[in-house]
């Protein structure tokens, strides 16, 4: 959409020639470099260039190209429709810019250029939307996604024509608005400044509305419907009747503060009876505490008080403590604690706290500063008792995170020394792209090594993987001590999206393509971008392994960190499968 404005605002069109059919009745010239005030025709609102057309043009068809997960018939079609905007505002600009180098007016462009450009766009649409079905097909086999929805796809066009003319009438808009604005200002100052005036009026006024009335009202709307939401219990768990939990008996957390996530992580989880029929001997009841953001008013106390209820019960006598990060809404995934209780053999305690009702991809625009708080204060509070504690006596302290649980994990940590220092081991999943350590230790990763599975420092400390069940980089070299392992799918949009796509290539798109990613994806300037960004809410729909769903990995994952003694790759096997089953 500023691509348009900004584009169109440029343009300058003494005689309106640039334009289409629609404009035929139309007389008379319009023209930006003229003052404010000067008479300008009336011009429809949808009204279209030919330069921009073929930008459009060019810019949907590249939409269909593939991208990192799955796409339905309505999603490709929103994605063709913002695409083709961009297009459109690009060709306009350039049209704009080459009559500037030619030092000419524009022509009008005869039926012939027209007839011309509507034979093209049918024939390189057609080919593209049938390309783009081909690739997705492929990807769905990649992933092993079985549902398709054909109506949907056969509509994309219908809903990319449909976005495509709202943001085409909203730039417009927006560009009357500064135009009105600038005619207003030039009857008191110069015209320059009534220009700049203006542009810089709307620019703040449509900022004001976009950030706080859209965002921030959207924002608000969607906290109070999972405000709601949290109050509910899930169907089929019910208050821990353990002490070992919090919300059971002796807790200091009461059950129905805990929130909807909460009372699903301590209502839930696998037994020392199940544990014991994994391990073959007997095994412990894991303990598991949680905080709401019911339990109290702020993220220091919530862990203040999470640690309380750990004491309690026992937590800081097990011979492994977990603490882990949520993500937005509070959610702790099944399978990364299962895989640790099961390793462990029951004998852990895992720690947790509650900092938002929004899910991850909200809490991305509005929470990110409560994830620092929570991930900061829950470590700080629980490293502070376990400091305490003769050094014979401790746990072994380990920290994990998925997704923005993995973004709160890191910033209690400055760095690969701290985190060496003060835990056991660590594991992150999906990682967001803009997790401060997570950058660092990417970009500062070994000459020659893979952005997708970067090697940082020989991998002394920090590793990545792609496949842990295949192996971690480098292959050969010593980890000792304290293990620090990041788990990123190559589909995973979250791990991979990030604004430079905008414009600049990153390097994981150059590399070879990961396992569940076609070879035929490539960087497009603005396109990429759009692409990743719409795969980014479905980012978990799609079958475990790929994407944002981790579920298997965990095994192979803390088996890596934790090292147990006596695990056989047979333990392993059953162990994906029944983490795997568990999480269908």
């Amino acid at each position: 959409m500023r691509a348009i404005m900004y584009a169109e605002v440029a343009m300058e069109t003494k005689v309106p020639s640039d334009s289409g059919p629609a404009e035929a009745d139309r007389t008379g010239s319009e023209t930006d470099d003229e003052a404010p005030n000067a008479a300008a025709p009336r011009r429809r609102l949808l009204y279209v260039t030919l330069p921009g057309c073929w930008g459009a043009l060019v810019f949907a068809c590249l939409s269909f190209t593939p991208s990192l997960l799955p796409r339905g018939g309505f999603l490709q079609g929103v994605l063709c429709g913002i695409t083709a905007a961009i297009g459109y505002g690009l060709g306009v600009l350039v049209a704009r810019v080459w009559r500037a180098f030619a030092d000419r007016d524009a022509k009008r462009p005869s039926r012939g250029a027209w007839l011309a450009f509507a034979l093209v766009a049918v024939v390189s649409f057609a080919l593209a939307f049938g390309l783009g079905q081909y690739w997705q097909h492929r990807i769905r086999e990649l992933m092993g996604v079985t549902e398709f929805n054909v109506p949907l796809a056969v509509l994309s066009p219908v809903v990319a024509a449909l976005v495509f003319a709202l943001l085409i009438a909203v730039g417009r808009g927006i560009r009357g608005m500064y135009r009105w604005a600038a005619t207003l200002l030039d009857r008191w100052i110069g015209h320059g400044a009534a220009s700049a005036v203006g542009w810089v009026a709307v620019a703040v006024l449509v900022y004001a509305v976009v950030s706080g009335v859209l965002l921030g009202g959207l924002a608000d709307l969607a906290n109070s419907a999972f405000s709601l939401r949290d109050t509910k219990t899930p169907d089929g768990v019910q208050q821990p009747a353990s002490s070992l939990r919090s919300g059971g008996p002796e807790s200091v957390v009461p059950w129905d503060t805990l929130g909807r996530e909460g009372r699903a992580f301590v209502g839930g989880g696998v037994s020392a009876d199940e544990i014991g029929r994994f391990s073959g001997s007997p095994a412990e009841e894991p303990i598991r505490i949680y905080a709401g953001l019911g339990s109290a008013e702020d993220s220091e106390a919530r862990a203040a008080l999470a640690v309380e209820d750990l004491s309690r019960a026992g937590g800081f006598q097990r011979a492994d403590l977990l603490v882990v990060t949520t993500t937005g809404s509070g959610w702790v995934d099944p399978a990364l604690v299962d895989a640790f209780e099961y390793l462990t053999g029951g004998d852990a305690a895992t720690v947790a706290i509650q900092y938002s009702y929004l899910p991850s991809w909200i809490s991305y625009l509005v929470d990110q500063s409560k994830a620092r708080e929570a991930g900061r204060d829950l470590f700080d509070a629980v490293y502070e008792e376990w400091s305490k504690l003769p050094p014979d006596s401790r746990p072994r302290l380990f920290v994990a995170g998925e997704s923005l649980g993995s973004f709160g994990g890191e910033t209690a940590f400055s760095g690969e020394h701290d985190l060496s220092n003060r835990t056991a081991g660590t594991l992150f999943a999906g990682p967001p792209n803009f997790n401060t350590l997570f950058r660092e230790f990417s970009d500062r990763r070994e000459a020659g090594t893979p952005e997708v599975e970067p090697v940082y420092k020989d991998g002394r400390t920090v590793r990545f993987t792609n496949d842990a069940q295949s192996g971690i980089p480098p292959a050969g070299r010593p980890w000792d001590g304290s293990r620090v392992l990041y788990l990123m799918h190559p589909s995973d949009p979250i791990v991979w999206w990030s604004p430079h796509l905008i414009l600049n290539e990153p390097d994981w798109i150059g590399e070879a393509p990961g396992r569940d990613v076609l070879e035929d994806m490539v960087w497009i300037p603005f396109v990429t971008f759009w692409q990743v960004t719409a795969d980014l809410p479905f980012s978990t729909g799609v079958p475990g392994g790929h994407g944002h769903r981790y579920t298997a990995e965990y095994v192979d994952g803390w088996n890596a960190v934790l090292q147990p003694p006596g695990t056989t790759a047979e333990d392993l096997d059953a162990l994906r499968t029944l983490i795997g089953g568990e999480q269908q």
